[in-house]
């Protein structure tokens, strides 16, 4: 079930300081869209929330102030323009840990009554039934898309779903997606069951092998899965079909 978000608590009035209920509402905004879109410009923000420059600066240097976010080096890609990239903006660790669910120690205490009394298959068994909803709302998404623009889809679909997620070209192959929020991250990290069947989801909707490369859980600022091209035993089945046959 759906759960609107908390207000993080480093937002707060003691956060601060002499702040205006107006203003604590509009830089919890600011925060959330930084958390929800990974690393972004102030003019995009600016553009989002309809801020001029002068309140959008101000709330990022309350924010920079606060160890809620903090400055990143943008990439470039493609061909490169005139002029230095314009500083982006991502989440720190205490700005993610201030958007976490307040529900964390309860799912985490109910999962080591289960293990306990159940074993660690049992803690398994709940992380893939919970993920299957997950899967069964994406799959009919994902299979409506073009094979190339599947991972993408699959992002934008997570991403309506609070994890801001992104999609891009890998450099080894392949694609990777990434994943910016993870509402479950502080329970993962003690059962990384949670991550593991979200990782075979994620293989079965693409209908590819992939590779869960870092997790916000055990401490890296994205959860990144590799995403192998599709696989070549396809070229296999085609041959059969047409009575050819593979080198």
């Amino acid at each position: 079930m759906e759960q609107s978000a908390p207000r993080p608590a480093g937002l707060g009035p003691a956060g601060l300081g002499g702040a205006s209920v107006a203003e604590r509402g509009t830089r919890a905004r600011v925060a959330r869209l930084i958390l929800e879109h990974g690393p972004v410009t102030a003019a995009a923000l600016g553009e989002r929330l309809g801020l001029t420059p002068a309140a959008v600066r101000r709330h990022l240097d309350a924010l920079l102030a606060d160890g809620m976010i903090e400055p990143r080096r943008a990439v470039r890609m493609g061909q490169r323009g005139r002029g230095r990239p314009a500083k982006q903006f991502g989440i720190t660790d205490a700005g993610r840990s201030a958007f976490e669910h307040t529900y964390d120690d309860l799912a985490t205490s109910a999962l080591r009554f289960l293990a306990s009394r159940a074993g660690e298959q049992a803690v398994a068994e709940f992380a893939r039934d919970q993920v299957a909803d997950l899967e069964r709302r994406y799959r009919p998404v994902v299979d409506g898309a073009p094979a190339d623009q599947r991972v993408r889809v699959l992002a934008e679909a997570l991403s309506a779903d609070g994890y801001a997620a992104s999609a891009s070209r890998a450099q080894v192959g392949g694609e990777q997606l990434c994943q910016h929020h993870c509402p479950v991250a502080h329970v993962a990290a003690e059962f990384p069951q949670l991550c593991e069947a979200e990782t075979e989801a994620f293989a079965r909707l693409l209908d590819t092998p992939v590779q869960r490369l870092a997790t916000i859980a055990h401490g890296d600022g994205v959860c990144t899965t590799h995403v192998s091209p599709k696989r070549l035993n396809e070229t296999d089945e085609e041959n059969k079909e047409s009575g050819g046959t593979s080198v």
